[in-house]
């Protein structure tokens, strides 16, 4: 005789959304943190060692902040690469949704909670200040990708420049 299924509960508000409307939402909400903090925010950040920074900030002093986004906890588990991301900023942040599990994230490094709305850093990361040379590189790159998303956005027929 076959026992009925047991019921399952309920998935949470972020389980029930795609993925990437989760991470949409999170990336969304950290970057009005850093904005409202004052700092000036470039998605997606090529960098030199060949990652990729989710949101890169630039404070009014020039501070360098990488946030990672992170939408679930397989998104957090499969991807190592977080270490990889100190050599490139003075602090370090990994943005999660609500419901994420927060002590999943290492206490080295600084965590934020965020939805579509906004965000609020819960743990702040130890300062590893990035030296003169690098931040000089960083700074810009920031300033040429900015400068060249803006001209794309005014120009889309022109292309790429040299390089």
């Amino acid at each position: 005789m076959d026992t009925p299924p047991t019921p399952l509960a309920a998935p949470s508000p972020a389980a029930r959304q795609a993925r990437p409307e989760v991470t949409l939402a999170v990336c969304r909400g950290a970057c009005r943190l850093m904005r409202q903090a004052g700092h000036s925010v470039l998605l997606e950040l090529p960098l030199p060692d060949g990652r990729r920074a989710d949101i890169f900030a630039v404070g009014r002093g020039g501070e360098l902040v990488i946030v990672e986004v992170k939408s679930s906890i397989e998104d957090w588990r499969v991807d190592e690469k977080w270490p990889d991301y100190l050599d490139w900023c003075d602090l370090l942040y990994v943005a999660v949704p609500v419901d994420f599990p927060q002590s999943l994230i290492p206490e080295e490094i600084g965590l934020i909670v965020a939805d579509a709305y906004g965000g609020e850093i819960l743990r702040h990361p130890p300062r590893r200040p990035v030296a003169a040379a690098r931040r000089k590189a960083l700074l810009i790159d920031c300033a040429r990708l900015a400068s060249e998303r803006l001209a794309r956005l005014e120009d889309p027929d022109f292309g790429d420049l040299a390089r």
